[in-house]
């Protein structure tokens, strides 16, 4: 769900290499029933301190070998207003928690005026975690090839090749560490991480797919939650998770398309900038644009060119946020200008750690639909109803290829717990929709409270700039004052 522009939505060690890349055999590492306190130092870049987390690599098994969870933190700067840790829970899957601290965190304590110790994490296989490589090649890490654009027309012919050839990849690469890639396992490493802090509760701020995550701890360790705050939340239908939030895509698009056209309109923007005259011109420009550059090869001349499914790309990621517009205008109106010669196009890669992680978690969270003719159907469908995303949503991913169902059962949310948890959400968010949003607010029943945004962009907390939204989660999060009833920002 939250990318970069490195990051795509959507696997890696052999077996013999496990032993070597995880932190020690089996036999020296049994896993104690409360884990070690945390041995905190200076972070070798950005802010606070940082620490490493020692949990089992597989929980069946919590006496065999162990993987690294690394941890940072930004401890109150007012020890005496301090009543306790909140846990900043990151987006992807495939997010880095302790990068999202060191660029938010400052102004999260500065916001919550030092009522918590600040804490993050990198999930398994993230960042400064044990890692994973599915040894996949520069092509497959293109963005607009880890997500399933189909071909033109339609064809999920390259989709199918490319999948099977991610999927043949890991399981060749393979091991336990992507397969121990799961919600329900990142799920349980935070509960470890609550008992190595020492912590009888936590409070947390999930964003992204960290609100699934924070929704699942929510839901198994009820008693261990504390004020709960689920920032941009998707449907939680275990039958679907992963696979609903990427199909939801498409309408998401289409919600959030205008405030871009509006944007791209606006008779203030310079040359580069203004993509049309009229907000209601933007829409067929850019499919007709789209449509034009489905005809243009990928690579020529040893050069890369800008196709119609990389500015599809370009789109949806550029709809994330408002300050994402300018670039994304800048090549709608270099690619309208260029005529019919070919626009050279630098196409941004996930790193290989980031991609296995991405797919391993989407492939082991719920099993996918493995009828190519069915996805070929879906595909053409999508295409009509939401010709932005060109099908893609509903494309085929590696998961339709891959070898082993769940090993976890998916977590269906219900109301039972105590309530305390508080939804904030974009009214137009392009990733994770306020329709998605209220499946989640409804599984929750009376747990839950919703604040909704009337902002566009995908995140609503101290980044949608709306001040009513901010102002009702930091209350919430420093005095536990929660609104009666649902309520509307504008």
């Amino acid at each position: 769900m939250a990318l970069t522009k490195r990051k795509a939505l959507l696997l890696t060690l052999s077996s013999a290499t496990i032993a070597a890349t995880l932190t020690a055999p089996a036999a020296a590492q049994a896993a104690p029933a409360v884990p070690a306190p945390l041995v905190w130092k200076a972070c070798a870049t950005g802010p606070g301190e940082c620490a490493d987390l020692r949990v089992p690599l597989d929980y069946r098994r919590p006496s065999g070998p162990q993987v690294t969870i690394a941890v940072s933190r930004l401890l109150s700067d007012r020890p005496q207003a301090r009543r306790g840790t909140l846990l900043v829970i990151p987006g992807g899957p495939g997010g880095s928690g302790r990068e999202k601290l060191a660029k938010v965190g400052d102004e999260l304590r500065k916001e919550t005026r030092g009522v918590y110790d600040i804490v993050s994490f990198d999930p398994r296989g993230v960042g400064g975690s044990t890692q994973a490589d599915c040894k996949l090649g520069e092509d497959d890490l293109e963005a607009a090839h880890l997500r399933p654009w189909p071909g033109p027309g339609g064809d999920i012919g390259p989709s199918v090749v490319r999948g099977r050839r991610i999927a043949e990849a890991c399981t060749r690469n393979g091991g336990e560490l992507i397969r121990s890639f799961s919600t329900a396992n990142e799920v349980r490493d935070i509960d470890r991480l609550r008992q190595a802090l020492g912590e009888d509760k936590l409070s947390a701020w999930g964003t992204s797919y960290g609100t699934y995550v924070g929704a699942v701890y929510a839901q198994k360790y009820p008693g261990r939650t504390d004020r709960w705050v689920l920032d941009s939340s998707g449907d939680p239908d275990p039958e679907r998770v992963e696979r609903g939030w990427l199909a939801n895509m498409s309408g998401a698009t289409e919600d959030r398309f205008p405030d871009f056209a509006k944007w791209a309109a606006d008779p203030a923007r310079d040359g580069k900038h203004r993509v049309a005259e009229r907000a209601e011109d933007v829409r067929p420009l850019f499919l007709s644009l789209a449509a034009r550059l489905d005809k243009v090869p990928e690579k020529a001349g040893g050069k890369q060119l800008l196709t119609g499914n990389r500015l599809r790309q370009e789109l949806q990621q550029g709809l994330y946020a408002d300050r994402d517009f300018e670039r994304l205008a800048e090549l709608i109106v270099s690619a309208r200008d260029a005529g019919q010669a070919p626009v050279p196009y630098e196409p941004p890669h996930a790193t290989s750690t980031e991609a296995a992680v991405m797919v391993g978690v989407i492939c082991n969270d719920v099993r996918w639909p493995r009828s190519l003719p069915d996805y070929a159907r879906d595909v053409a469908v999508d295409r009509v109803r939401h010709p932005l995303t060109g099908g893609m949503p509903v494309g085929v991913m590696p998961c339709a290829f891959w070898p082993d169902g769940p090993a976890d059962k998916p977590t269906r949310i219900t109301p039972d717990g105590p309530s305390n948890v508080l939804m904030v959400q974009n009214l137009r968010d392009n990733a994770t929709p306020y329709r998605g949003a209220l499946k989640m607010r409804q599984a929750f029943g009376d747990r839950a409270r919703m604040v909704a945004v009337d902002s566009g962009g995908h995140g609503a907390y101290l980044r949608s700039g709306n001040a009513c939204g901010d102002r009702a989660v930091t209350a919430f999060l420093t005095t536990g004052e929660r609104p009666a009833q649902d309520m509307l920002c504008k």
